[in-house]
């Protein structure tokens, strides 16, 4: 049951959050450095969100629906569920706020 429910956890919020931020990057031109560091670190520190969903199904819950609806910030969920890639997420903040005043 608990495989089950990490794999749904990984589709339903870890995906998601890599795939948006993901865009957000390619949108505002990120160096391919950037990219491949945000998408090694959301590989190794995925485990973490995880167990932290797992953990916290309130937290669980309300990230899924969050992120599903755009309400929450997928690099603010990142950095909270796997404060390992904070350094990562800090390396491509500049990009991030490019997107935001891009207006898109």
């Amino acid at each position: 049951m608990q495989d089950l429910l990490a794999a749904l956890i990984a589709f339903f919020l870890v995906e998601p959050i890599q795939r948006e931020i993901a865009e957000t990057l390619a949108n505002s031109r990120a160096p391919q450095e950037v990219v491949t560091s945000i998408r090694g670190c959301v590989t190794e520190h995925g485990p973490q969100i995880v167990n932290r969903a797992l953990g916290d199904p309130w937290w669980a819950t309300s990230s899924i629906f969050g992120v599903w609806v755009g309400i929450a910030e997928p690099a603010a969920l990142l950095a909270e569920g796997a404060p390992g890639c904070v350094a990562a997420l800090e390396a491509a903040q500049p990009y991030f706020d490019a997107q935001e005043g891009s207006g898109v």
